[in-house]
């Protein structure tokens, strides 16, 4: 990666032009203020707000399970809101959030409050997505990439003032993180205003219709993701393969402390290979999602890093620390380049399969996927693979590796359909017949 070393270099760098750096940094401080959070949020339940660990369970599970609405009630909003109104209301939701927790010591008064930062969490990440994919337009690939890499930054930042409030270890220390979060939400929502709203396909269907230059699709009825089984599928597959990010978080920590002869301290050291791996290859890698053909064609690649993961846990549980350990960072490597690599895949993919008029809703159901991996993704872990030893994570890296395969034979029968539309000559689609046994998307025939 060759970094900028002038102001026209970074423009020439971000696509989105001010926006959209502003836009990154909306994303820098929001992050660098959840990593405060997320590295003592638990110590904060346990010393400061006093709370049984049976307590903190169902806190977080209560709150993680309404977050799983917080996208596709914020993608479906946000097709009539203008982002740069909605995405400043959410973080000022999220910023409350924290203040009511500092606040607040009771469970059945944090679980209300808990539950709505959550939601308003898994809202802004989606609005946050959207804001790029409209303002970044053909170049949204690559603008994607360079937001995660200033997430990461943010995080590593935002973690490493945890580990000193860590290591201080009192109530003050730990009630300083929390408002240094609520303080980052209150800034993102700032920079969020200083943003111009971007253009969106639903304003710019509805303005040609106006102006009575009606697009041919616009006339047709428009139907929401949920009847679109063909991308309710795609979905479903995703939600499968944002398995890594668990693995990275809970998987590997719990596998080392538990099944392997490899040193605790392995678990830090590996969590900042993940980052700074993600910080140095994730643009450089996006290339791989820059056209939903391509993307499709990299789906394989994805399977062949989970395959060589799986293998490579299997293999750290032999009885050698030293063998443990480079099975280990290769495992590591291998769990993190899926992750770069299905982050450019799936974000082409989750726009380039939805119609325009409907991205914002399409977006919140895509965003479903990684919520329900959350929220599934340690039980399945830690029942299932865990629970049966090596071959638990060959099965996995296999089992994943085909979910790849069987995702790129979906979407390319899709795409296929896409073009087939677009040729010269297609026929229009037609309202309000339906055959059955189809989906229609905005009027448009899908197929299953």
């Amino acid at each position: 990666m060759r970094f900028p070393r002038s102001r026209s270099d970074i423009e020439h760098l971000v696509p989105g032009g001010r926006d959209g750096r502003r836009m990154l940094w909306v994303s820098f401080t929001d992050k660098a203020g959840s990593g405060l959070w997320y590295g003592t949020s638990a110590l904060y339940y346990t010393f400061v707000a006093g709370l049984a660990p049976h307590e903190i369970g169902l806190l977080l599970g209560v709150a993680g399970a309404v977050g799983v609405a917080g996208t596709p009630v914020a993608g479906r909003v946000a097709d009539r809101v203008p982002l740069t109104r909605l995405l400043p209301a959410v973080h000022a939701l999220r910023a409350a959030a924290a203040v009511g927790i500092l606040f607040t010591g009771t469970l059945w008064l944090l679980l209300p409050i808990a539950a709505l930062g959550s939601l308003g969490d898994r809202s802004a990440s989606v609005l946050t997505k959207l804001y790029a994919a409209r303002v970044a337009g053909p170049d949204r690939v690559r603008y994607q990439a360079l937001q995660r890499t200033v997430v990461n930054i943010g995080f590593g930042i935002g973690g490493l003032a945890a580990a000193v409030a860590l290591a201080v270890g009192t109530g003050t220390a730990y009630r300083t993180m929390l408002v240094g979060d609520a303080l980052s939400f209150a800034g993102a929502a700032l920079l969020v205003l200083r943003c111009a709203e971007p253009p969106s396909p639903v304003r710019v269907v509805a303005t040609a219709a106006t102006a009575g230059g009606e697009p041919p699709l616009s006339k047709a009825p428009a139907t929401g993701p949920w009847r679109d089984r063909g991308y309710l599928a795609y979905t479903a597959t995703e939600a499968l393969l944002f398995l890594d990010d668990t693995v990275l978080n809970v998987g590997l920590p719990l596998w080392i402390a538990t099944a392997t002869a490899a040193p605790h301290s392995l678990v830090a050291l590996l969590f900042v290979l993940n980052n700074v791996l993600v910080v140095l290859f994730q643009v450089r890698l996006s290339r791989l999602g820059d056209e939903p053909r391509r993307a499709a064609a990299s789906l394989p690649l994805l399977g062949l890093a989970f395959l060589v993961a799986g293998g490579a846990m299997a293999v750290s549980a032999v009885d050698s620390a030293g063998i443990a350990v480079v099975a280990l960072v290769v495992a590591a490597t291998a769990f993190t380049a899926a992750e770069i690599v299905h982050a450019a895949i799936s974000w082409e993919l989750s726009l380039a399969l939805a119609p325009g008029r409907s991205q914002g809703a399409y977006l919140g159901v895509h965003g479903l996927a990684q919520s329900a991996q959350r929220s599934a993704g340690p039980v399945l872990l830690t029942s299932a693979v865990m629970a049966a030893g090596p071959l638990g994570w060959l099965g996995l890296g296999g089992a994943l590796a085909a979910v790849s395969v069987g995702q790129r034979t979906l979407v390319r029968r899709r795409l296929d359909r896409l073009d087939a539309l677009e040729r010269p000559g297609a026929a229009a689609p037609q309202a309000p017949a339906v055959p059955s046994g189809t989906v229609t998307v905005s009027g448009v025939d899908y197929g299953e």
